[in-house]
């Protein structure tokens, strides 16, 4: 039996692509009011890369260089979004954890490896290491580039939330093929994409989903930018997300 339970009536909705943002095209973005609208649960990135972005129970927050999560208002676009209704699917204990065993933990679990997965988990984590982004200027630049001054803070028996998604591989370049989670703590004091983590105590739970629908940008710099996909280190590089071998 798996930890994860099918939903097959509701779908993982997404904006945009990874590789565009690899490509420096993500110069517009879905409202903040359409995501909440298409689920309560998800992550994503703020206008210009700038920050991390973590959808939690029907709230959507905004991490950012210096200052608490704030919840962003509907007129906000997010220029990159994962998104999903999370269902009421029951937890598994999950007890002194590192992100490799976690990441096992997560995969052993799964409906089937070509589905995608949420993942959350609620709990207190041990060691933990966040990142956020700054916000760029035009010309924007890719994300690799933008990554590599990324504000980084380790954290220690911090209380929070694990937010996330695994995705199949196939999809790598579309998303961030296998895990790829962001944490916001209890008290709302930080958030930001997770580079590695160590659960003290916690529950996890997952969803499988068979749908997956794909909303694509149309503003000019998207729709010339022709986007290929070819080098899978850029990715594991600058949002984690490498790919176990298939079993």
């Amino acid at each position: 039996m798996t930890d994860g339970q099918l939903i097959a009536e509701t779908a993982v909705t997404q904006f945009a692509v990874l590789d565009a943002l690899l490509a420096g095209a993500y110069e517009s973005g879905i409202p903040v009011a359409d995501v909440r609208s298409l689920g309560d649960f998800g992550i994503g990135c703020c206008e210009s890369l700038g920050g991390e972005v973590i959808v939690l129970d029907g709230e959507v927050f905004e991490c950012t260089v210096g200052e608490r999560p704030d919840r962003m208002k509907d007129g906000q676009i997010l220029p990159f979004v994962d998104v999903c209704r999370f269902p009421a699917t029951p937890g598994r204990s999950i007890e002194r954890t590192d992100l490799p065993a976690f990441t096992s933990r997560v995969e052993a679990s799964l409906v089937s490896r070509n589905l995608f997965h949420a993942v959350r988990v609620d709990g207190v984590f041990t060691a933990l290491r966040v990142r956020v982004t700054q916000r760029q200027e035009h010309p924007f630049r890719p994300l690799p580039e933008v990554t590599n001054e990324q504000i980084e803070t380790v954290l220690a028996d911090v209380p929070g939330t694990l937010v996330g998604f695994w995705a199949p591989a196939i999809y790598q370049g579309i998303t961030v093929a296998g895990l790829h989670l962001h944490f916001i703590a209890e008290d709302r004091s930080i958030g930001g994409h997770v580079l590695d983590v160590i659960i003290g105590s916690g529950e996890l739970r997952l969803a499988a989903y068979s749908r997956f629908d794909l909303r694509l940008p149309m503003d000019e710099h998207f729709l010339r930018t022709e986007l290929t996909h070819s080098e899978d280190h850029r990715i594991v590089a600058a949002e984690g997300g490498a790919v176990a071998p298939a079993r």
